[in-house]
């Protein structure tokens, strides 16, 4: 068969029926694959990666080894939300490693939006190498891949596969997933108990809050996008707004602005709300949010973000500009 091509005859998975029938059968070839052997996965927490960790725990239990990397540009939350669920509610051989301090010290300086990406992906990869060289008994490398990752850049998903690993490594690839379109892969996820924040978790970059906190990353700013984000997140869970709008979040820029608290002048940073509807993310429209919404959001912003004298919300669609800042 060709790897490029979906088989005609595959059903598209769309009911529980269906996700619990492939999820069997995945379990079957998994276990014929692996046999009493180990494997490894990059667990970054995003749908992919998630899915493909609780369906290979089902099939091969702790001869899984996950690991996930704490770049200290995740969402508020979101770590110890994959610690939570998979090291304590399923069981999973997990290896967490905090390594905030280490990719910031790397980011201190650094302004360009590309140079962030390479030295972010780079010492990724340096510190997953560390981690899979510690082990010497691991022959497979699980990612998570999917369909149109094998159309777009033949079969190598970086994110996953951490594709800069060096060759002597000698890792098989266990792919579970890799014949599935994205809303397929997110009803395996539910079929399998993840829960739905984590199986309809939003578009979030491979950077993470790197490509949200412009320019030069400071840690303060970075808290302070940190916690804006987690206060959007909240009040559109609040207002119905998360299942309707499909990508919202923050973004603090790298520069400040006039403002005043307490009858006294100061110079802090504005915050930027972005939210954005789209079909495939060539073209997006800003939806319309109600003014009482965006006042809370605000307000609280304002209240209890340290640093912030500004909230604004981008009104750019899709082109010219893009859903991302950088």
């Amino acid at each position: 068969m060709n790897p490029n091509k979906r088989p005609e005859d595959m059903v598209r998975i769309t009911t529980r029926e269906l996700a619990d029938k492939f999820i069997a059968g995945q379990i079957a070839e998994v276990r014929k694959q692996v046999g009493s052997r180990k494997v490894l996965l990059a667990l970054s927490g995003g749908v992919d990666s998630s899915v493909v960790a609780a369906l290979l725990v089902k099939a091969i239990g702790r001869q899984l080894i996950c690991v996930h990397v704490n770049h200290g540009l995740m969402r508020k939350g979101e770590s110890e939300q994959v610690v939570e669920i998979f090291r304590n509610q399923l069981d999973a051989n997990l290896v967490y490693i905090d390594a905030s301090d280490r990719f910031l010290d790397k980011l201190a300086g650094v302004a360009d939006p590309e140079a962030k990406r390479k030295v972010i992906g780079g010492e990724f990869i340096r510190v997953f190498e560390e981690e899979a060289r510690k082990l010497t008994d691991v022959d497979f490398l699980a990612q998570g891949t999917i369909y149109p990752d094998i159309i777009e850049s033949k079969g190598v998903k970086a994110h996953h596969n951490v594709g800069g690993l060096p060759d002597d490594l000698h890792f098989e690839l266990v792919e579970p997933v890799k014949l599935l379109f994205k809303d397929e892969v997110r009803v395996v996820g539910a079929a399998l108990g993840l829960p739905d924040g984590m199986v309809n978790r939003q578009p979030f970059p491979g950077p993470g809050l790197g490509v949200r906190c412009t320019g030069a990353i400071t840690r303060d700013r970075l808290a302070a996008l940190r916690e804006s984000d987690a206060i959007l997140r909240e009040e559109f869970d609040r207002a119905g707004l998360t299942g309707k709008v499909w990508q919202f979040f923050t973004v603090v820029p790298d520069y400040r602005s006039t403002g005043v608290r307490d009858g006294k002048r100061l110079f802090d940073w504005p915050v930027v709300i972005r939210a954005v509807n789209t079909v495939d993310a060539m073209t997006a429209t800003v939806p319309e949010i109600d003014w009482a919404v965006l006042k809370k959001i605000t307000d609280r912003i304002l209240s209890e973000v340290p640093g912030v004298c500004r909230v604004l919300y981008d009104l750019s669609p899709k082109g010219p500009a893009t859903i991302e800042w950088e």
